[in-house]
C-alpha cells in the first residue's frame, strides 16, 4: 500500500505495503449493505447503555478465582503474565514473541466476563463509501464507564494479591483509566486513589469521584503522576495499576481483539488509537494468537508523536504532547508496550487536529456516535487515509467521555458541511 505522504513518522515502503489483495474492496454501496445485513444477522445492533453513574456491584470474592479448562488461579496466571515482563525494552522479536504469548487474554477474557459488556460493532454505512470496503465500528465508548480502560484496570485488580489489594488500590491516569480503576475498586470493597495532570477533563474527574475514588492532580502531565502514583504505592504498599506498562492490563484490553475476532466476518484491518501502547498491543497479541492475515494499525495524534517515532526508532523516544486528544497525550511509551508492538503492529501513522475534530464529527453526524478526541483516532486516519482500509476493516471507538465544551463544538461542526460523504 502506498504510504500516507502526510505521516511524518513513516517512510514510503513502510508495514502498510499492499498485499495485492484487491478482491476485498466493493463498491461503497455492496459494502455497506453486506455489514448491515451481517450487522443484523449477529443481532449485535443494539445499542449498550451507557449511564456513566453506573455503580459496581460490590463482591466480596476475587473474580479471579475461576478454576478450570477456560480460568485459572488468579495468583497463578498474575505470575504467568508478569514472566513476559522480564525483557522489557528489548526489541528483539524472539524474545517479544515469548511475551506475547504470555499476554494471557484467555484468562482476562474469564476474569471480566461478568462485569464486563461485550460491546457491540456496527456498520458504518459513510466510511465504506469511503473506502470501498465494509468498515465497521467497535463501540467501546459504550463500554461501562464510556471507555475500554476498564478492562485492562478491573482485570489487573482482579487478578492482584488479595492481601496487596485489600491495602489500595494506586494509579496515575488523565481521566479514562482513572474510572477503570474506581470501579473496579469499588467492586472489591477497597480503597483508590487516582493522580491526574492539573489539566485534567473535570468530566472525567468528577465521574471518578462520583465512583468512590481519591483524585490528586498533579502538575507536570501525566508522566509526573506517574511518578507519584509509583512513590505513593511503593510507601503504603498498595497496589499500583499502570495505564499501559502491564502484562494484566494490556491482556484486559486485549479481550478487545479476541471479541473483533469473533464479531467482524473476514476480518483484516483494525485500526487502533494510541497513546501509551497498552490498548494496541493487547490488542495486536489477541488476534495474532488466532490469525496470522490481520493487519493492526496504530494512529497517534501528530501533536504527540512519542509512540509513532518510537516504534520507528525501535527504541523509547520522549517528546512533548500537546493535542486535543488527551487520552491519548503521553510523551514516553511504555517499555513493554513498545517491545509488543514493534513485533506485532503493521503500521503506526498520526493524524492532524483538524482531522480528529472532523471524525468526531462525522462519527455524530453520520453513525450518531459520541466520542472523545482519542476514540475518533482510527475514524480520523480512514478520513485522510482511505486507502488504509483493506478488505473488512474494523476501527476501534475507545471512548465517550467527552467534556461540554468539546463536544458543543462537535455538535456545531456537525451541523455543518463535512468533507465526508453523507450517510
Amino acid at each position: 500500500m502506498r504510504q500516507p505522504t502526510e505521516n511524518p513518522t513513516r517512510t514510503t515502503g513502510g508495514r502498510t505495503e499492499s498485499t495485492g489483495e484487491t478482491s476485498g474492496r466493493t463498491s461503497g454501496t455492496d459494502a455497506a449493505g453486506s455489514a448491515a445485513g451481517t450487522a443484523r444477522a449477529t443481532g449485535e445492533t443494539g445499542r449498550a447503555g451507557t449511564d456513566d453513574t453506573d455503580v459496581p456491584p460490590r463482591s466480596g470474592a476475587p473474580a479471579a478465582s475461576t478454576d478450570g479448562a477456560d480460568g485459572a488461579n488468579g495468583t497463578r496466571a498474575l505470575e504467568t503474565m508478569n514472566r513476559g515482563t522480564t525483557n522489557r525494552g528489548t526489541t528483539n522479536r524472539d524474545t517479544v514473541a515469548v511475551d506475547r504469548d504470555t499476554i494471557d487474554v484467555a484468562t482476562a477474557a474469564v476474569v471480566l466476563a461478568p462485569v464486563l459488556r461485550r460491546t457491540r460493532v456496527t456498520p458504518s454505512a459513510h466510511l465504506s463509501r469511503l473506502t470501498g470496503v465494509p468498515v465497521w465500528l467497535k463501540c467501546e465508548n459504550e463500554q461501562r464507564t464510556a471507555s475500554f480502560k476498564l478492562r485492562g484496570a478491573f482485570a489487573r485488580i482482579a487478578l492482584a494479591d488479595p492481601a496487596v489489594r485489600a491495602r489500595g488500590v494506586v494509579a496515575a491516569s488523565a481521566g479514562n483509566h482513572a474510572q477503570g480503576v474506581a470501579y473496579a475498586a469499588a467492586h472489591f470493597g477497597v480503597p483508590a486513589t487516582i493522580f491526574v495532570p492539573a489539566g485534567a477533563s473535570p468530566v472525567k474527574v468528577a465521574r471518578t469521584r462520583r465512583l468512590g475514588a481519591r483524585v490528586e492532580h498533579v502538575h507536570g502531565g501525566i508522566d509526573a503522576a506517574l511518578l507519584a502514583a509509583e512513590s505513593t504505592a511503593r510507601g503504603h504498599g498498595g497496589l499500583l495499576v499502570h495505564p499501559f506498562d502491564d502484562p494484566v492490563v494490556i491482556a484486559g484490553q486485549g479481550t478487545i481483539g479476541l471479541e473483533l475476532t469473533e464479531q467482524v466476518p473476514g476480518l483484516r484491518t483494525v485500526l487502533v488509537g494510541i497513546g501509551g501502547g497498552g490498548l494496541i498491543s493487547g490488542i495486536a497479541a489477541a488476534i495474532r494468537q488466532r490469525r496470522r492475515d490481520v493487519r493492526v494499525i496504530g494512529v497517534q495524534a501528530a501533536g504527540a508523536p512519542a509512540f509513532a517515532l518510537s516504534w520507528r526508532a525501535g527504541r523509547p523516544v520522549c517528546v512533548p504532547a500537546a493535542t486535543i486528544a488527551d487520552g491519548i497525550a503521553v510523551r514516553t511509551p511504555g517499555s513493554l508496550t513498545l517491545a509488543l508492538a514493534t513485533a506485532l503492529v503493521d503500521d503506526v501513522i498520526t493524524v492532524d487536529e483538524d482531522a480528529l475534530w472532523e471524525a468526531m464529527a462525522a462519527l455524530l453526524r453520520a453513525d450518531g456516535q459520541t466520542v472523545e478526541p482519542a476514540g475518533a483516532a482510527g475514524t480520523a486516519a480512514l478520513l485522510r487515509h482511505p486507502e488504509l482500509a483493506q478488505g473488512p476493516t474494523a476501527v476501534v471507538l475507545s471512548g465517550g467521555n467527552i467534556d461540554p465544551v468539546t463536544a458543543g463544538r462537535v455538535r456545531a461542526l456537525a451541523a455543518g458541511p463535512l468533507r465526508i460523504p453523507a450517510a
